[in-house]
């Protein structure tokens, strides 16, 4: 990567500040690669524990998403760029902060509408797109008293949590069920708000992935089958993705246009997106999610090896200002997925059991987030992963084989 700077009026080399969102285990590669470029790097949340943290040059104890308290710091530090990598509470913090500074970013209030639920909901409903029957609801007593207004099942989650935490089915109207999962929901929602929608019957895998936009063009993009765990706890966490999405280029041509229509909506600039998307079995596309964001569980790194294309560096560069507009569509090379190491329930972690054929002959990256000995948590969200692991295939076959029966190859032991 080229090194980026600049030289004040002196002629000095100075280096460029970037302020990184956040110091957890997956947004390490972020905080690595600004180091790379040769940027100075700042990291900030409320956990100085937090492992990324130790990459950088500073550390500031300020919440991610105390976006007031985030532009002080950045005002103060004067930075160059802000970086949120895979976290969607912190996108909002960044464009707020980049917006007020007059640094690169996408426009607040379309950040604002992509990262809450009910407001996605509400714009894709006005502007035509294909989008369930969906309502916001900050009161527990409103949501029960609407419920009749819905065909079921229906989803309940928290309007602007990530990693699918607090999100549960409700098969029928039933009042006592109903409360239980509608006020879990809202224990996982910052804002005290839950969504109400319509469950969204797919059709084959939903789809996954990453994709990039420059001056508001979708120039990249590589979607994924998302693979999920019916005996978890919280059966809709996604514990892998696996590339290419096995649909035929006319369908991904498809998702691509409603994606580009919903980024024109949005006056949408410069930027990475993680995605959530279905299609039902008429192959109408339902754009479930758009975060502005890259994802986490390292996808942009798995998208690397399929593509080629390192996006975590472009991410980087659009939040500096540097020009991106080099990046391309590059044709998808071999069967690629990262899968999420996960327990179906709590304890002290003993060991990973790994099929040794399997490490030989798939197994190409391990990233183990805990030790033995340390506390495991079932997997209800994200926030539970053990570990990542980066696999490759020979084959479509030999991918979706193995990691629909991923359980038989790897093993979370507990003591």
């Amino acid at each position: 990567s080229a090194i980026i700077g600049f030289y004040n009026c002196r002629g000095e080399n100075k280096m460029k500040k970037v302020l990184m969102l956040g110091g957890a285990p997956a947004q390490i590669p972020a905080i690595k690669k600004a180091k790379e470029m040769g940027l100075y790097v700042i990291t900030c949340d409320y956990l100085p524990n937090n492992p990324g943290h130790a990459y950088a040059d500073e550390y500031y104890n300020v919440s991610t998403t105390d976006k007031e308290e985030v532009l002080k710091l950045a005002q103060k530090l004067k930075i160059d760029g802000i970086v949120c990598y895979a976290s969607d509470p912190s996108a909002l913090t960044a464009a707020y902060v980049a917006e007020n500074m007059g640094l690169p970013t996408s426009p607040y209030e379309s950040v604002k509408i992509l990262s809450n639920k009910d407001l996605f909901r509400a714009f894709l409903s006005k502007n035509g797109f294909n989008t369930p029957k969906a309502n916001g609801y900050s009161s527990v007593e409103e949501a029960i008293q609407e419920l009749n207004k819905y065909k079921f099942p229906v989803i309940i989650k928290p309007v602007d949590s990530s990693g699918s935490k607090g999100v549960t089915k409700l098969e029928k109207n039933e009042e006592k069920e109903a409360r239980e999962q509608i006020e879990y929901a809202m224990s996982f929602s910052r804002a005290k708000r839950v969504i109400i929608e319509e469950f969204v019957e797919k059709y084959g895998y939903q789809i996954a992935g990453d994709g990039f936009s420059v001056n508001g063009k979708l120039v990249y993009r590589a979607f994924a089958n998302d693979h999920f765990d019916a005996r978890c706890k919280n059966p809709y966490v996604p514990v892998g993705a696996s590339w290419p999405y096995d649909m035929p280029n006319d369908i991904h041509e498809k998702i691509h246009k409603e994606i580009q229509r919903c980024l024109d909506l949005l006056k949408m600039k410069t930027g990475a997106y993680n995605f959530d998307i279905r299609i039902d079995k008429d192959m109408n596309v339902y754009l479930m999610e758009i975060g502005p964001r890259n994802g986490g569980n390292m996808i942009p790194q798995v998208m690397e090896y399929t593509t080629g294309v390192n996006l975590v560096e472009y991410t980087i560069k659009a939040a500096i200002g540097e020009d991106c507009s080099d990046l391309k569509m590059p044709e998808q090379k071999g069967f690629w997925a990262y899968y999420a190491l996960h327990s179906l329930n709590n304890g002290l972690l003993k060991e990973i059991y790994i099929d040794k054929e399997f490490e030989k002959n798939n197994l190409i990256e391990l990233h183990l987030y805990l030790k033995p000995g340390e506390k495991v948590e079932e997997y209800v969200g994200s926030n539970t992963t053990v570990g990542i692991m980066v696999v490759k295939f020979d084959s479509k076959e030999e991918m979706l084989e193995k990691i629909e029966h991923m359980d038989k190859l790897v093993k979370v032991i507990l003591q």
